[in-house]
């Protein structure tokens, strides 16, 4: 009794949720079974379809080429025995259509061996067929009338025809069985496609019952989980709603720092180039009282670079990080303050070719000190005899190069390059360009007059947009 209790209590029967699965995976196999079933049925039935209508083709031509047969031997008698030619019409006809139709009935049946060798054999039999109907109807044309009818009343003729009916009957009638085992295996096919079918709907219902069921029950679950979790969001909103403001209030304090320190940066720049323009100031007062023209020549050229870096310091816009700038923008600035500081007797006009690109903000006031100094210099040398002209600045960075600036004039043009050895304004050039990984700068006179300057600068860092 304890072994039978022992055995009993170690039984664990299986839970409702391993019979719903178990249920649900062989209603599934089923329908598979059942769809896979179908399909192989059908295809079956569309061969046994195509089947039927081959043999129903070849029946067709075996009967016509019969027919031609018949028709040609009933034109032969007829003109035999009346001598009408109307007769020879369809003769001439039959005789025609009976080796095309011999060929498309060889044609049908070139996969059936048996068939094939049986109409294969007809082959003497109907050309001797017709060579004795032609026979007797050039022996009725040329007037032989007895020898014609001579001919068709012996038995060749009779004993060719009989076997041409024979054979093609019993070709006809083995087609027939064929047919009649088709449709009987098409009736077998049908009935089981359909019990496939019904089997396949049945497995598709137990499976449809097990998934409502089952989604029954985790729509149940859902909605418990449903109600719980809006608890948990009422109070999840609230935490973000707290976290929200605080984010927001954080992010105020951001901006306005921000704009404060943005502001103190553009004051400061205004306030380095106003200090610079004083200094401007100053050295063209002293430069009013020297009569020395070599003390003239030094105070002047300090004014403009010192101007030249006011005016970098003014017209820099810095971008939202506050550490770059638009160059395209920065140097087109500083070109409209060099134009107008031109005197009013120099009728020099300027055009700019600048490519934007986003730069940092210590890079564009070192450009800048570069356009100046190419800039004046042109207006120095290429137009100190007072002619008008044109100087083009172009700042660009072609497909796969490095990024260059051009400044070029149509003026007088310098004679050659140690036309002023040493000079101070290219030692800067020289010196800047350096700076950007460029090496000398590039003089080359222009076609049709003036000179051209290109410094190449493949250190700038050159960034991408925001």
């Amino acid at each position: 009794m304890s072994d039978v209790s022992t055995q009993s209590v170690g039984y664990a029967a299986p839970t409702p949720g391993t019979v719903r699965r178990i249920a649900i995976i062989t209603s599934m196999i089923l329908v598979l079974l059942g769809v896979a079933a179908s399909l192989f049925l059908v295809r079956t039935v569309d061969s046994q379809l195509a089947d039927i209508a081959s043999t129903y083709e070849v029946r067709r031509q075996a009967r016509e080429l019969m027919l031609a047969v018949v028709d040609a031997e009933t034109g032969q008698r007829g003109y035999l025995l009346s001598r009408d030619p109307a007769y020879l019409d369809p003769y001439n006809t039959a005789v025609g259509n009976l080796s095309a139709t011999y060929q498309r009935l060889v044609t049908l049946i070139s996969n059936n061996p048996a068939q094939l060798a049986r109409i294969t054999a007809l082959v003497p039999d109907l050309d001797a067929k017709r060579a004795e109907m032609a026979k007797t109807i050039e022996l009725m044309s040329a007037g032989q009338a007895a020898d014609a009818l001579t001919l068709l009343r012996s038995d060749t003729g009779l004993d060719l025809m009989d076997r041409i009916r024979t054979t093609l009957r019993n070709f006809i009638a083995d087609e027939d069985a064929k047919l009649v085992e088709r449709n009987g295996d098409m009736q077998l096919y049908r009935q089981s496609l359909v019990i496939a079918m019904l089997g396949a709907l049945g497995a598709a219902a137990i499976l449809a019952y097990s998934l409502l069921s089952r989604t029954q029950q985790k729509v149940a679950a859902l909605s418990e989980e449903q109600m719980l979790l809006r608890s948990q969001n009422v109070e999840l909103e609230e935490h973000v709603r707290a976290r929200t403001a605080e984010v927001e209030e954080a992010r105020e304090r951001a901006e306005r720092e921000r704009a404060r320190l943005e502001t103190l940066l553009q004051d400061t720049n205004h306030r380095i180039g106003n200090s610079l323009a004083t200094v401007s100031s100053l050295l063209g007062l002293q430069l009013a009282r020297t009569r020395s023209e070599e003390v003239r020549d030094a105070l002047e050229a300090a004014q403009l670079r010192v101007q030249a870096i006011a005016s970098g310091h003014r017209r820099l816009r810095l971008g939202a990080d506050l550490e770059t700038t638009d160059a395209a923008e920065f140097l087109s600035d500083v070109i409209d303050d060099l134009a107008g500081a031109l005197p009013a007797d120099k009728e020099v006009r300027f055009e700019k070719q600048l490519q934007p690109m986003i730069i940092p903000a210590r890079d564009a006031t070192t450009l800048g000190i570069v356009v100046s100094e190419l800039v004046t210099n042109a207006q120095k040398h290429g137009f100190s005899d007072g002619r008008a002209g044109t100087i083009r600045v172009r700042f660009e960075r072609p497909e796969g190069d490095v990024t260059q600036l051009t400044v070029e004039d149509d003026g007088r043009g310098m004679v050659t390059m140690t036309e002023h050895p040493g000079g101070l304004g290219a030692l800067i050039v020289n010196q800047l360009a350096k700076q950007f990984g460029g090496g000398e700068p590039e003089y080359r006179a222009r076609e049709g007059g003036g000179t051209s300057v290109t410094v190449k600068v493949p250190k700038l860092e050159v960034l991408p947009p925001d």
